[in-house]
């Protein structure tokens, strides 16, 4: 199928894919939970002291960690902590009702560098602010802007940061973002660029690691987020607004060569010391920027296991998560997707950029976008939001014969369903029932992406068929059609296609 070697070709082509698949770790692939020895090697023990205050008053029980060690904090906020010298950082764990400290330009600072003395000694004290604001909070999520040049950049500041500024200060109350991973292009020298757009966006913003934002001439995975934490302090933390407990993850494993999904042993164990201090049943967040799992294989027919599509061990994660109400977000395919992990449900949201700032979509027909999850206490409401549309938007409809499969249906592709949605079908008004949902390819992106020589941007782009797809029939006596959508928290949206329109609504 044209659109899987096209996906296949700029993958192998791409700064992160540069090794066939007989290059990856034959250990790493054979056992992913065993660890990999030589990786990094220990420093000398560093004693790290310190205090957590929130307006001079000492915090008890907050965690404080270098990456691999957790220790928590006494009564009157201080802490102690044996580290070892190779570790670059010491980072709090923000507690529950303190405001997220920032960086002058914008993103969140949570993070010291780790500089022992000669005595093998040192110290981070953390002054943090006292937030009075209410449980409830919003944040919101882009995944992959992965801008490469000036243009890409300037339609991210043009487009993508009014739309988000307006949401947070629209809703207002509480809110912060998290740049889901792929924030370059391969450019790292555009981070600033950035930043400028978090100053812009008016809210402190977390960053997650994507393959696009590495290294690449490093030989490690740990040498090659050296110049994303120059900018954004570490690749993996922890933080809690409201009643949740949020955790930024690295599962973008470089072994020099090219990447694969998967989330190192010092992670794992630094997860498991971070959540041994969350109570059972609290909600839990985890962002990353590969997906756990996706069903691309499956609606694709494509059969090419691609072990940088999907985080290896995730069943370890999953097994960490398992006493919690753990939700997890992630980017990095380009499309939208529910899958459901047991109890864990794992939202993989629609590009920033869409098919790489191609036009305004994603090759499965979702727009150009980002996340808007609202905090009601410990319950989560996620929507997607298309840039430059209405937040109600969540489907684009499509006249009979769109789909040449089906020359006598209408097709709706609703972004972001997953089987709790309900989707059905007005007919001239009168209600007729549930769509029928098949997988195919959007109408839209069939004519905007494939072929050699569309889109004109990237022309290795091709549409890839999706699951969310929903098919109702066409009379002869039809004059319109209304498709109801309702997400899983009873927000309805509605669109309607008048017959004979000639073209789906956008």
């Amino acid at each position: 199928m044209t659109d899987l070697l096209s996906r296949r070709q700029f993958l192998l082509a791409s700064g992160t894919g540069l090794a066939a698949l007989s290059g990856l770790p034959g250990r790493l692939l054979a056992d992913p939970y065993a660890p990999l020895p030589g990786l990094t090697r220990p420093g000398a023990a560093v004693r790290v002291r310190g205090r957590v205050a929130a307006a001079g008053r000492g915090l008890a029980g907050v965690a404080v960690s270098d990456g691999l060690a957790v220790a928590r904090t006494d009564r009157d906020g201080r802490y102690s902590l044996v580290s070892d010298g190779s570790r670059p950082w010491v980072f709090v764990s923000l507690p529950r009702g303190c405001r997220i400290p920032v960086q002058p330009t914008g993103t969140a600072r949570l993070h010291q560098p780790l500089r022992p003395d000669a005595r093998g000694e040192a110290r981070a004290d953390f002054a943090l602010e006292p937030d009075e604001g209410t449980l409830d909070h919003r944040f919101y999520l882009l995944a992959d802007p992965q801008t490469q040049d000036a243009f890409e950049m300037g339609r991210f500041h043009a487009e993508t940061v009014p739309d988000v500024r307006g949401a947070a200060h629209a809703a207002g109350g509480t809110a912060f973002g998290i740049a889901c991973g792929d924030i370059m292009f391969d450019r790292l020298e555009l981070f600033p660029d950035y930043e400028r757009a978090v100053q812009a966006m008016g809210i402190p913003f977390f960053q997650v690691v994507g393959n696009h934002d590495l290294d690449f001439s490093a030989r490690t995975t740990e040498a090659s987020t050296a110049t994303f934490e120059r900018h954004f302090g570490p690749a993996w933390y922890s933080f809690d607004v409201g009643a949740v407990h949020y955790v930024v993850l690295n599962d973008v494993f470089w072994h020099g060569d090219g990447y694969v999904g998967y989330i190192t042993g010092t992670q794992l164990a630094w997860l498991a010391a971070d959540l041994a201090g969350i109570e059972a049943g609290r909600t839990v967040v985890v962002a990353l920027h590969i997906p756990l799992a996706s069903t691309y294989a499956a609606r694709t027919g494509d059969t090419n296991d691609d072990e940088r599509d999907r985080v290896n061990n995730r069943e370890v994660l999953l097994r960490l998560l398992e006493p919690y109400r753990a939700h997890v977000f992630s980017g990095h395919t380009h499309e939208s997707e529910v899958v459901a992990h047991g109890a864990v449900h794992e939202y993989t949201l629609g590009a920033v950029c869409g098919a790489w700032w191609s036009g305004d979509i994603c090759w499965d027909g979702t727009p150009n976008g980002f996340g808007e999850i609202e905090v009601q206490g410990e319950e989560l409401r996620v929507r997607y939001r298309a840039t430059g549309r209405p937040a109600a938007a969540q489907m684009a409809l499509h006249p009979a014969g769109a789909d040449p499969s089906a020359p006598d249906e209408m097709v709706a592709n609703v972004w972001a369903w997953d089987p709790r949605w309900s989707v059905v079908w007005y007919e001239n008004g009168e209600r007729r029932g549930r769509m029928a949902r098949r997988p195919s390819l959007d109408p839209r992106t069939v004519r905007e992406q494939r072929g050699p020589e569309l889109p004109a941007r990237r022309k290795w782009v091709e549409p890839t068929r999706t699951a969310h797809m929903f098919f109702a029939p066409v009379g002869p006596d039809t004059r319109e059609i209304t498709v109801e959508a309702t997400d899983p928290w009873g927000r309805v949206a509605r669109e309607t296609l008048p017959v004979g329109a000639g073209t789906g609504s956008r």
